[in-house]
């Protein structure tokens, strides 16, 4: 007992500031809320197309319950097990094959993207040609481009996409956005085709989701006053790669992307006074919490939160897990 405190003495000090909000949002609860009651309801093998969301401890921890992940739908057996999408949405094409295979398929797509779907729809229906800022290959991207068919929609990543970007007809256009994308890149982008394109149409209401602006807001505040920011997700996970560079564009002399512990880089993290600490939309606050006993080990730290917003969002599971036990 005598020996803890001597050895937290020699232990240099080390702020922590934690971003507030950070970690899951609400459209990852309800997907991976939707796995985990399939499995209680109707017991393994639950079919998952894609990871349910981007983070390797989670698919992890619900393969160990019975999920089974695919990336496409020609990877599972004829079978009455449940078929769930992931949070980030399909395309049409997806839906349609598991009806034609006769699955009992599950739409864990986050409302906020599915959003994005409808006024996509809507924008086709009323002979609008339809830009969609994104990340090309990314599975929501993917998903929004194949609500429509092929040519109604045109992805432009960058402003030099948005400079080059030649539509059929000026007056008949619109944009949707993907939901995890820095607000900073996608307002320039946004401003640029408004001012080209004066008469260019925009959604009703912002689709960078809720979770995306105030985790890059929080870390937007934090950023300037530590000497490092860790941001915990996965390397795939596009709303934590934008909060490392929120980070970075911020003031943050140095950023970095961290999945799990074992992953620090010591070299980079060796001689602090102050870290900052986030999360991705799809990271669980247990590894949040692993990396502080990692730097625990090392420092004497002191935790402090920086608060961007209180959230209080739900979404209800999809219709047919709301049941209280499976049908007999």
């Amino acid at each position: 007992m005598s020996q803890a405190p001597a050895a937290d003495a020699e232990k240099p000090p080390l702020k922590v500031v934690l971003c507030s909000p950070r970690g899951f949002c609400a459209g990852v609860v309800r997907a991976i809320d939707s796995v985990e009651r399939a499995l209680a309801l109707y017991g393994p093998p639950v079919y998952v197309r894609h990871e349910i969301v981007h983070n390797r401890y989670v698919v992890d921890s619900l393969k160990a319950k019975g999920a089974v992940f695919v990336e496409e739908l020609d990877e599972i057996p004829d079978t009455g097990a449940p078929v769930i999408f992931s949070a980030h949405g399909v395309p049409r094409s997806v839906p349609d094959e598991a009806k034609k295979r006769n699955f009992f398929a599950l739409d864990a797509t986050c409302p906020l993207v599915t959003k994005v779907h409808r006024e996509a729809e809507i924008h086709f229906r009323r002979g609008r040609d339809i830009v969609l800022i994104g990340h090309a290959g990314h599975p929501e991207v993917v998903g929004t481009m194949g609500q429509l068919p092929d040519g109604a929609v045109s992805l432009v990543e960058t402003l030099a996409d948005a400079q080059s970007f030649a539509p059929k007809d000026e007056s008949k256009l619109a944009y949707v956005t993907q939901t995890t994308l820095s607000l900073d890149d996608t307002a320039e982008i946004v401003e640029f085709l408004k001012r080209r394109f004066p008469a260019i149409v925009g959604p009703h209401k912002e689709d960078i989701c809720y979770a995306t602006t105030n985790r890059q807001e929080a870390v937007k505040r934090a950023a300037p006053l530590v000497d490092a920011m860790i941001v915990v997700g996965a390397p795939n996970s596009s709303n934590s790669q934008r909060l490392r560079e929120v980070a970075e564009r911020a003031g943050c002399a140095h950023a970095a992307l961290v999945q799990r512990a074992d992953d620090i880089d010591w070299e980079n993290f060796g001689a602090l006074r102050s870290l900052g600490i986030t999360a991705g939309a799809s990271a669980p606050e247990v590894l949040v919490e692993e990396i502080i006993d990692a730097f625990a080990m090392r420092y004497k730290v002191e935790v402090e939160t920086m608060s961007a917003a209180d959230e209080g969002v739900f979404f209800p599971l999809p219709r047919p897990l709301r049941q209280t036990e499976a049908a007999e």
